[in-house]
């Protein structure tokens, strides 16, 4: 059996992290022999469809179960139509998510436990005509219009928000490209979980 840890780096001691999309690594994990596979999140940068990305990766390594501290909708519909678990609300060490997994402490989430575009940082403003500054934090601040979420974690300062930045319309062809292909790999996905199910 394989598990995948969304985490802050690449060993079985680094922090877990509480992004799915953005998180910088996942750990491809065998939860009895801790036997692990770093694999570098390369959604984690994307200007947009990151859970997406990330979801469909996570489907290609054949895993069981995801363990990450939130799952926004677009992720997790991806890797539910895949048939894997995916168990939300980690902390603490990549290490000691194992244990808590191996105790049986995670439940199975039914549906997503985040909206969609969490993670994009403070001030990361998506740009619907009004910027496009990319924000530094873990907060909930996609903002549809200005993007000026703020942080979550307790005790934290936001980053100042950069100047705002239009896309020229060629960047905002090859994002939306970009988010239609993530997409397109998203529903293949989802139809072939589909004709898989409609064959039982």
């Amino acid at each position: 059996m394989k598990i995948a840890i969304s985490a802050a780096g690449a060993s079985l001691d680094s922090d877990a992290e509480p992004r799915f999309g953005r998180c910088p690594y996942f750990l491809i994990v065998d939860p009895e022999t801790l036997e692990f596979e770093a694999l570098d999140n390369s959604a984690s940068m994307a200007a947009g469809g990151a859970g997406i990305s990330a979801a469909q990766e996570i489907v290609n390594k054949g895993v069981q179960a995801v363990l990450t501290g939130n799952c926004g909708p677009n992720a997790y519909q991806v890797l539910s139509a895949a048939g894997i678990e995916i168990m939300t609300g980690i902390s603490g060490t990549v290490r000691d998510v194992i244990e808590q997994y191996r105790s049986g402490r995670f439940r199975v989430s039914n549906q997503a436990n985040v909206a969609d575009h969490f993670g994009m940082g403070a001030g990361s403003g998506m740009g619907r005509g009004m910027g496009r500054g990319m924000g530094r934090g873990m907060g909930r601040g996609m903002g549809r219009g200005m993007g000026r979420g703020m942080g979550i974690s307790s005790g934290m300062t936001p980053p100042a928000d950069p100047p705002p930045q239009r896309l020229n319309p060629e960047e905002e062809l090859q994002q939306l490209k970009n988010q239609s292909k993530d997409m397109m790999q998203a529903l293949a996905s989802i139809q072939r979980r589909i004709e898989e199910l409609e064959k039982k």
